[in-house]
């Protein structure tokens, strides 16, 4: 069985940074440096032919414009959308990032799963009480 690769989009490398601080997997990760066009397109196409590519950007014109982009040009591209409390991926706290992350299907560091919010959290206590039932 072969291993689908992901791919993470993010815009900037502060967004990168606090991505990998709360993943557990080995993810691609690319950044688009805040400008999309069409030889930037190309480019990324080309990095993530083959793979399950997910397109997580703040919630600002600039990250809408990216979005656009890639709903037109790449739409099997899966859009993970933050909280617009937080409007930047690099200021999400590393707990609502990582329940993001996870319920999106990505293996992350379970220092950050915050406790009592998310499905992450109503899931891992069922299975919890499964095993203390054994």
């Amino acid at each position: 069985m072969a291993m689908i690769k992901k791919v993470i989009i993010v815009e900037g490398i502060s967004d990168k940074k606090r991505v990998e601080e709360v993943l557990n997997d080995r993810v691609h990760i690319i950044c688009t440096h805040g400008t999309m066009g069409i030889e930037k397109m190309d480019e990324l196409l080309e990095e993530s032919y083959g793979s399950q590519v997910y397109v997580l950007v703040d919630q600002d014109k600039e990250g809408k414009r990216i979005r656009k982009w890639f709903k037109k040009y790449m739409s099997e591209s899966h859009h993970i959308h933050i909280d617009s409390t937080f409007s930047e991926v690099a200021r999400c706290p590393r707990h609502y990032l990582s329940n993001v992350l996870n319920y999106h299907g990505f293996t992350v560091k379970h220092d950050f799963v915050s406790k009592g919010k998310y499905r992450y959290h109503e899931t891992h206590r069922n299975i919890e009480r499964y095993i203390q039932a054994f």
